[in-house]
């Protein structure tokens, strides 16, 4: 068990938004102490700007709407995904961003019920199951990690071909392995790492960042190993774990791995996509430009990135 947590940053931290800028020019908002990725939009000479991934956090949302008025004038709009334990309201939201949309739901658990209230019947059989063959234990080293997990995290590239951003890098692993609230929890089948999980504290929630499992770990059921020892490690220290959400960006919760963290979860918590039309002429020109039809994506000039 984690005790004597103390207050972090996580996703907040300069750290973290700094181990992603390969992916766009940093931008530090003064007022809300946020991080913005500032990105060209290709084949023109302007810009736009995103939310760090997976979830844009700050230290004072009251500061967003005026960080948003003070962007340069270079950038054509603003996208994120609001952390969902963030201090605003769906109003404020409304009053800072054009787009306010549901995005998806988190399945979290809630640590502050007794062990054995986790998780269901199956999924506590299974991790049980599991944890005879593999054994768990905290990474006592999480940077000198950094190259066993790109290899394991690559399986996970190759095997949904993920691409971009979500992709990360050996190199934005190597920093968000140095940070100091990172705490990384291996698991083990014959004294090898066949699988690992990534979380951030960030105040009294810790947030399930990534997990990968090669294929023995697939064999061996090492996730429900990992997610069960998680529980218990951080049961008493945090209020919260967030498991994040499913695959893809229906959040109809109908694919595998929304069922499967389903069955570990307590409770589910909306998440909300923002967006914001900082040049609005511009935007539209390059909308059209595009000549896309009835598309739900914004920015709508960027329809099809993920794909």
């Amino acid at each position: 068990m984690l005790t004597g947590c103390q207050k972090q940053d996580g996703y907040a931290s300069g750290a973290y938004a700094e181990s992603l800028s390969e992916f766009g020019e940093l931008i530090q908002l003064p007022r809300s102490g946020g991080y913005l990725l500032k990105r060209r939009i290709a084949g023109t000479t302007d810009y736009d700007v995103m939310g760090s991934y997976p979830l844009f956090c700050c230290q004072d949302w009251d500061g967003v709407p005026d960080d948003l008025d003070e962007l340069p004038e270079d950038i054509v709009s603003v996208s994120l995904v609001a952390d969902p334990y963030g201090s605003y309201t769906l109003d404020s939201l409304r009053k800072s961003f054009d787009v306010v949309n549901p995005f998806k739901e988190h399945f979290i658990v809630d640590l502050s019920r007794p062990i054995e209230e986790i998780g269901s019947r199956g999924h506590v059989k299974q991790a049980r199951k599991a944890l005879k063959k593999v054994r768990v234990e905290v990474c006592k080293d999480p940077a000198g990690f950094s190259r066993d997990w790109n290899k394991l995290y690559n399986q996970l590239r190759l095997r949904h071909k993920i691409s971009g951003i979500r992709a990360f890098s050996e190199r934005a692993f190597v920093q968000q392995l140095s940070m100091p609230e990172v705490v990384v929890h291996q698991a083990f089948f014959e004294g090898e790492v066949i699988g690992a999980q990534i979380f951030y504290i960030q105040d009294d929630v810790v947030h399930c960042h990534l997990g990968a499992v090669n294929d023995i770990g697939y064999k061996m059921a090492a996730f429900y190993a990992l997610d069960l020892y998680s529980f218990q490690f951080f049961s008493g220290a945090a209020r919260k774990l967030d498991l994040g959400g499913g695959v893809g960006f229906s959040g109809t919760g109908e694919d595998g791995l929304s069922r499967y963290k389903r069955g570990w979860s307590s409770e589910t918590k909306p998440v909300t996509f923002c967006g914001r039309i900082t040049n609005p002429s511009r935007y539209a020109e390059l909308t059209a430009a595009r000549q896309l039809k009835d598309t739900h994506y914004f920015p709508a000039y960027r329809d099809g990135e993920f794909s």
